[in-house]
């Protein structure tokens, strides 16, 4: 039975090199989970920061449409369908890198929920932190930067990362556009070695880990908030 793992594994992973498609792969996920992040956080942010605006003062009517048009849209939509409709009929007639689309697709699919995620941070602080920001003689937008907003990013910290570990397991669906990510390599093995269950299984395995190591850093980074509360 050692014998025969023994063979499928080196079939699967030892045979010409082909353990480079998993870590090459994973190179790929990591680094379209990283910009997508960064992309889906200035989004987020200012799309709370317009909508919350309106919310107090009233301007910025067209933006705030914009904005909330944009939340319908894009979470009412499958993040697979908008990597598709980008890749296949934005950039239709356009050569661009399959990277740089998914790198997209998924920032702008991260935004709209970080831009949710941000708003009720800000939500959750009492009014009474506005009002006393007012009382002082700030403007809205010094109220904001000074003492609202510090606060609310410390509150939603947690949650914003655990949107991370989200968007790093969406990821996976970019092997559609044929993105050599981690899951298209663990499928190309399949396709060279006509055995599904290895290559795969070292995919979903892979996955987990970092979700793991993810999910710990997390659950210590929310400990570590909770006694500076205190």
């Amino acid at each position: 039975m050692f014998q025969e793992f023994w063979q499928k594994f080196e079939l699967n992973f030892i045979a010409d090199n082909r353990w480079q498609y998993l870590t090459n792969g994973l190179a790929v996920t990591l680094r379209v989970t990283f910009f997508a992040v960064l992309m889906g956080l200035f989004l987020g942010f200012a799309v709370a920061m317009i909508r919350n605006a309106h919310e107090h003062t009233g301007r910025f009517k067209i933006l705030n449409a914009l904005c909330s048009l944009y939340l319908t849209v894009i979470r009412g939509t499958p993040v697979l369908v908008q990597l598709l409709l980008i890749y296949f009929a934005v950039f239709a007639s356009v050569r661009v890198d399959k990277a740089f689309t998914a790198i997209l697709a998924f920032g702008i699919n991260s935004g709209a929920y970080q831009a949710e995620i941000f708003r009720s941070g800000i939500q959750s602080l009492p009014k009474g932190q506005f009002e006393a920001g007012r009382s002082l003689g700030f403007t809205y937008f010094q109220t904001m930067t000074t003492i609202i907003m510090p606060q609310a990013i410390r509150n939603v910290i947690p949650t914003l990362c655990n949107e991370f570990i989200v968007l790093l397991k969406e990821t996976s669906v970019a092997s559609y556009i044929a993105l050599e990510d981690l899951t298209k390599g663990g499928d190309i093995i399949r396709s060279r070695t006509f055995d599904p269950f290895m290559p795969l299984m070292a995919v979903a395995l892979i996955y987990l880990a970092i979700v793991m190591v993810l999910t710990y850093g997390v659950k210590k980074l929310e400990q570590r908030l909770a006694k500076a509360s205190h």
